[in-house]
């Protein structure tokens, strides 16, 4: 451990933290062989008092969903039957325990969080993860999904990933970068050699501690004592890999012939069971007493039944350094000997690796593998395992099915970039209409994920019209794609064009009538999709999107809720940020502006993991949103800007329009009326029907006015008024008239603001709160103190009890001027501004009675740091019980 002194500190700093109840994770990383394993292993050895678990990532069993879960857990599998029941089966079931399918993917996160707080429920608990890259993605998808939610459960988790190693991805965890040592440090590694030797290993080894070892191990006599030819070693300008595996290969070689093909084997081998390895290195002549020689050079570690190499670098030599046909006839042998022991799965991976060409029999094992991993939501391993099948596969037509079942799962598994690498391969031209479908999908997803999203609709499009004739059950769903990528350009024209193709199909009828004028036939086909769900996540997103434009926003929430469910059902997390979006502008429509905050960090979090480029800059204009309403204007620049860069050039117009939004509402909250103009104007710019801007119409309208410029404002009022009378919806009504205030002769204005105040009632806070602000300001010019005070006052108490400042500070100033008192509300010195958003949301669902399980599950947290939430709540709040914090939440 030379020279790791800064490592060391930080992860024993982390032990010491649990032991004191707290959690911690890093992703250490770096160059192969720089330290990252002797650092986890150091992470054990200090570990006094803490139990242990270890995984460590086998390349080979990378496509084993939930593999490298199982090898982590078997030590602690009785606490399994300890967890909540849906937990517990969603468990039994990726583990192969039960024949159950997985219908919550986020069940299985959330078992994997219990499970390490019951572990630790005795005393502090480090997991090690090593070689991470090589582990299957569900693995670490479902371990980083509990990394990051790890608080205080006295859980220390430490995940090594080699840089640049193709294989899964670990994202969203705070990382240690391990580089290489000095030369003082280094040249300690390496003692006993002349001078000139020992500069040319450090020259060589670049600072990487097992290349300086290893290197220095393979030195012949002759080149120890220091007879170097400018050959003698690998050329400098080589990479590290290459120069190390030449380092270890050297030393496999010395082995006797038997001790090599047990080796190869056990490289090959992704259970580390000695019983299969024995079996399969049997058929190739090897026995039992051939692991000596290894086991003496120290390249193997055997424990019971468990092998295990002493470094990923020696199994990667032991099996690269291997002829072609050896490796063939290992992985035939390991399929063999896994037959025998029943392992269906791991059988068909190794028929595949032994396959040198095409092989249907191989093929179709593969897909009932595929089918498998489908059925448990491990879409990523599905997409693999079609993906081999289909390299497997002589029939194209076939093969293309493969491919773009494979596509179609990466796709699902927010994989956007592998899914458009996977549909380049499907050989074309296409028989079968459905695949045909199915492959212009992948495409789509691919030019809505990064391109443009109006090309998407078009492609879809031209889809459903060569498809039609032989597969119309296909039409509609190819052109349910297309309007829901034409929303995204903002193109009102290009949806009514695709919505007239099939208007009779109800989640179609509503665009077509909406954008062809028939407002009430709208309204009746929305209600309509509301009446009768449709199945599929696109027509219950469409349902949604439709009840949010339309103005019925609680509605629009529900049917939210209701697609995010299903996409944690169903295991399809590349739509859950598109689906956690929309539950974001409900939450803004309906003033909920913490709720949408969270959602949208939560969404924007899985955007970037999975790294769907198109949905994180739409979520960065909606969490703008309620940064502009607390008047943070460095962060509405920040998301604005990586937004725009994102939605400007790809004609992104929704995205484009609601980051300017948010700029707009952002200047018209701290007074600069005119800026705000310029970025709402150019909002509705962005947009090509007035129904796709009228969320901001109010803003627009009352920026106008301030600014000195009514008759830019005309325009905005009229299609507003005309749109909530043809909507009949309340909160937009309200809107409507507010707005006809500001504009109006100042004869009517009251009439219209009372009426506006009325029709809130129940809607909207923030809503009122600006009506009641305008109102109050109004009352105000007319030197109506009195009847100012009160409406300014409840503008004040509610801009502040939602946290919007500049608001607060809008109806300070005029209600100081009004002659009223302005002094601090319970927002601002009351007990509940003390807490964290996260501590406000669990005191929340304590207070309605929810259980630290049941709040654990909803908020995803572990049990343990709910009731840590609570415990550092509590004195804040100055209550003792669950029953006073209901009371005082109340109150």
């Amino acid at each position: 451990m030379r020279g790791r002194y800064a490592e060391r500190e930080r992860i024993e700093q982390l032990l010491a933290d649990a032991r004191q109840g707290t959690s911690g994770v890093l992703l250490v990383h770096g160059e192969a062989g720089i330290g990252k394993t002797a650092l986890l292993d150091h992470a054990a050895g200090q570990a006094r008092g803490a139990r242990v678990l270890r995984v460590e990532g086998i390349e080979s069993e990378m496509e084993m969903a939930f593999g490298g879960l199982h090898q982590l857990f078997l030590p602690v599998m009785d606490l399994v039957d300890a967890l909540p029941e849906p937990q517990a089966a969603a468990l039994r079931s990726v583990f192969g325990l039960s024949s159950d399918s997985v219908r919550d993917r986020f069940n299985v996160g959330l078992a994997v969080l219990t499970l390490l707080s019951e572990a630790a429920a005795d005393g502090p608990l480090l997991c090690l993860v090593d070689d991470a890259q090589w582990l299957d993605q569900p693995s670490v998808d479902m371990l980083t999904f509990a990394a990051r939610r790890l608080r205080a459960e006295g859980v220390v988790m430490l995940f090594a990933v080699r840089d640049g190693a193709p294989g899964a991805a670990v994202k969203g965890l705070p990382p240690l970068l391990v580089e290489g040592l000095d030369r003082e440090d280094a040249a300690a590694l390496v003692p006993g050699l002349p001078p000139y030797v020992v500069d040319r290993v450090i020259e060589e080894a670049r600072g990487n501690p097992l290349a300086l070892i290893e290197l220095s191990a393979a030195l012949t006599p002759a080149q120890r004592a220091g007879r170097l030819g400018p050959s003698a070693l690998p050329d400098a300008a080589a990479g590290l890999p290459v120069r190390l595996q030449d380092g270890f290969l050297e030393q496999l070689r010395r082995l006797p012939e038997a001790a090599q093909v047990v080796l190869l084997v056990a490289a090959a081998d992704d259970t580390g069971d000695l019983t299969v390895v024995l079996r399969a290195a049997g058929r190739l002549g090897s026995a039992v007493e051939d692991l000596e020689p290894a086991e003496r050079a120290g390249f193997l570690l055997l424990s019971g039944q468990a092998l295990r190499f002493r470094h990923p670098l020696v199994r990667y030599a032991a099996y690269q350094g291997a002829p072609l046909a050896r490796r063939i006839a290992a992985h035939r042998a390991l399929a063999e000997a896994l037959g025998e022991a029943g392992q269906a799965h791991r059988r068909a991976w190794h028929l595949a690796a032994a396959s040198t060409g095409p092989d249907e029999g191989v093929a179709e094992e593969l897909e009932r593998v595929a089918e498998w991993a489908d059925r448990r939501q491990a879409m990523a391993s599905a997409s693999a395992a079609y993906e081999r099948a289909a390299q497997l596969t002589a029939d194209p037509q076939v093969r293309a099915r493969r491919l773009v079942s494979a596509a179609q799962r990466a796709a699902d598994a927010g994989q956007d970039e592998r899914c458009g690498a996977l549909a380049d391969q499907v050989p074309l031209p296409l028989e079968d209409p459905g695949v045909a479908a199915s492959f212009a999908r992948a495409r789509a997803v691919v030019e809505l994920g990064y391109r443009r999203p109006e090309t998407a609709a078009r492609i879809l499009v031209d889809s459903a019209e060569l498809t039609g004739v032989e597969r119309p059950d296909m039409t509609g769903s190819l052109l349910t794609d297309a309007v829901h990528a034409a929303f995204s350009a903002g193109d009102a024209p290009l949806i009514e064009e695709i919505a007239l193709r099939s208007p009779a199909l109800p989640v179609l009828a509503v665009p077509a009538r909406l954008f062809g004028g028939d407002v009430p036939g709208a309204l009746e086909a929305v209600r309509t999709l509301v009446d009768a769900p449709a199945d599929g996540v696109m027509a219950r997103l469409m349902t949604g999107i439709y009840l949010q434009l339309t103005g019925d926003h609680a509605a629009a929430r529900e049917a939210a809720v209701g697609v995010v469910a299903h996409c944690r059902d169903q295991g399809v997390s590349g739509w859950l940020p598109t689906a956690l979006h929309l539950l974001v502008q409900t939450e803004l429509s309906l003033g909920h502006h913490d709720e949408a905050s969270a959602r949208a960090v939560e969404a924007l979090q899985l955007a970037e993991y999975y790294d769907l480029a198109h949905r994180a800059a739409h979520l960065r204009a909606a969490l703008a949103m309620p940064a502009a309403v607390r008047g943070d204007e460095e962060r509405v620049r920040t998301l604005t800007d990586e937004a725009l860069a994102y939605t400007l050039p790809r004609g992104v117009g929704r995205g484009t329009a609601d980051a300017l939004w948010a700029r707009g509402l952002l200047e018209l909250g701290l007074g600069r009326a005119e800026a705000a103009l310029e970025q709402l104007e150019a909002a509705c710019g962005e947009v090509t029907h007035p129904l796709l801007c009228l969320p901001l119409l109010p803003d627009l309208i009352e920026a106008a006015v301030r600014a000195g410029r009514p008759e830019r404002a005309t325009d905005a009022a009229r299609s507003l008024g005309e749109w909530a009378t043809a909507l009949g919806r309340t909160g937009l009504t309200a809107s409507a008239r507010r707005c006809q205030a500001l504009t109006g002769p100042d004869g009517e204005a009251e009439e219209r603001f009372v009426a506006a105040l009325a029709l809130h009632e129940g809607g909207s806070a923030y809503d009122r709160a600006r009506t009641a602000l305008l109102y109050g300001e109004w009352l105000r010019r007319l030197r109506r103190h009195i009847d100012a005070r009160e409406q300014l006052r409840a503008a004040l108490d509610g801009f502040e009890r939602l946290g919007a400042r500049p608001w607060a500070d809008r109806a300070r100033t005029e209600l100081g001027a009004a002659g009223g008192e302005t002094g601090l509300t319970a927002r601002e010195d009351g007990p509940i501004s003390v807490l964290s958003p996260q501590e406000r949301e669990v005191v929340r669902l304590a207070a309605a009675g929810a259980s630290n399980r049941e709040i654990g599950a909803q908020l995803f947290l572990s049990p343990r740091t709910v009731g840590h939430h609570l415990y550092r709540a509590f004195p804040k709040l100055g209550v003792s019980s669950r029953t006073e914090l209901a009371d005082l939440l109340a109150s």
